[in-house]
């Protein structure tokens, strides 16, 4: 049983008022699975459903009110979150990290340098010394409301960075249901009948809950969203950016941050870069605030599924946190939105196979009960090649052809 975990309600009690019906059999890889999958295993969820849809979402209170996994169509519709069975199953907890999955989950940065809250002061930032701060691993989140088709979480505190300094935290975090309409509003798309569509949105704060300013000397934090799907071998990450000069905006992508990622891998065209999401090699690429847009997005052909993220962007690029270990020419030169691909290290393990898609705020620096509050939205289109590629032309100006060609000789 997984330690924290709320287990007063059993699985879709909370949203849909409805048990699970552990007797249905599913195949694995859809969502009625993982549901039941999770139930059998105690982990308590929270499902938010679109009656009108069939969309929905399962939050897990436990994993403080991370996204598990959502789906278009039902018990029977894909389940788009990636999940560590294994480690699930195990009912083990790791000191270090317990990577249950899930595809939205909320962490905070820096992750490296020296205002890291993942190392120890004094602690050579190398794998063995990472460690996962327990409130954003393995601790709930408190419930604060739960309906059909939205719940808000909350949680107060203290993580202590490399520096020694602590850090008193306050989150609330929102997850909302979207309706058709409001997706079709927000990404300004027209939905054909034809296409099974799920859309949810998370609002997320942090508040200063301490008596001394979060400062460039002291210590600072930034929101960090993590989305982990399951990866398919001709599966692609696309990120648009804003195009100029070296001089002026800095390098268009960070590719450097488990070795340089090969270019049959990565490719920047005009304005978009392509990466490549098999789960067959361990890459991260990460886009500057100079060069970033509010969208990142990636699809899989074989299962003909587009994912779209959105996330809040300042209008003036601010600092954003280095979360690059060890030394830092500028712990305040990260990046705004990040892809990872998973893959074997050297020993030949592999910790999934997953990819994610990952947002971050500015560098909070905020004053004794000030807040900052980061939005993050994800979409999954699934239906045929014709109507998805027109959402890609719509958001992206991006044909489908484009994209499943972007990494080929």
């Amino acid at each position: 049983m997984i330690v924290g975990m709320i287990t007063a309600a059993g699985c879709g009690t909370a949203g849909s008022n409805k048990k699970t019906d552990m007797t249905r059999e599913y195949t694995k890889g859809t969502y009625g699975y993982d549901k039941i999958f999770l139930e059998k295993n105690n982990i308590s969820t929270i499902e938010l459903t679109d009656p009108i849809s069939g969309s929905r979402v399962l939050l897990a209170p436990g994993l403080q009110g991370r996204v598990m996994t959502s789906s278009a169509d039902g018990d029977s519709g894909l389940s788009f979150g990636w999940i560590n069975y294994k480690l699930i199953e195990s009912g083990e907890q790791n000191t270090q990290f317990n990577p249950f999955g899930g595809e939205e989950r909320f962490w905070l940065g820096p992750e490296g340098g020296p205002f890291s809250i993942y190392f120890r002061k004094g602690d050579e930032q190398v794998y063995s010394n990472w460690k996962v701060p327990d409130v954003i691993d393995t601790q709930p989140f408190e419930i604060v409301s739960a309906g059909k088709d939205k719940t808000e979480f909350s949680q107060n505190f203290t993580v202590t960075n490399s520096t020694g300094t602590s850090l008193d935290v306050g989150v609330e975090r929102t997850v909302k249901l979207l309706s058709g309409t409001e997706i079709m509003s927000a990404l300004n798309v027209s939905l054909d009948g034809s296409v099974k569509y799920v859309g949810y949105e998370s609002v997320n704060r942090i508040t200063n809950n301490g008596t001394e300013a979060w400062t460039e000397k002291s210590g600072f934090l930034s929101i960090w969203m993590l989305s982990m799907f399951t990866p398919s071998s001709s599966g692609i990450v696309f990120i648009p950016f804003k195009p100029g000069s070296t001089a002026a905006m800095g390098k268009i992508v960070s590719d450097d941050y488990f070795g340089t990622v090969p270019p049959d891998r990565l490719v920047v065209r005009d304005d978009k870069i392509f990466f490549s999401i098999d789960g067959k090699f361990r890459s991260k690429i990460g886009i500057s605030p100079e060069r970033a847009l509010p969208f990142a997005g990636s699809y899989d052909p074989d299962g003909k599924t587009l994912t779209i993220l959105w996330f809040s962007l300042p209008g003036t690029p601010g600092p954003y946190v280095n979360s690059k270990w060890g030394n830092q020419d500028n712990p305040l030169k990260g990046d705004a939105v990040n892809s990872y691909n998973d893959g074997p290290v050297e020993d030949g393990s592999i910790m999934g196979p997953f990819y994610e898609i990952e947002s971050s705020s500015p560098a909070a620096f905020l004053k004794p009960g000030e807040k900052m509050t980061h939005v993050q939205r994800i979409f999954h289109f699934t239906g045929s090649e014709n109507e998805l590629n027109r959402i890609t032309e719509k958001i992206f100006s991006l044909k489908l052809e484009q994209i499943t060609a972007s990494l080929k000789k």
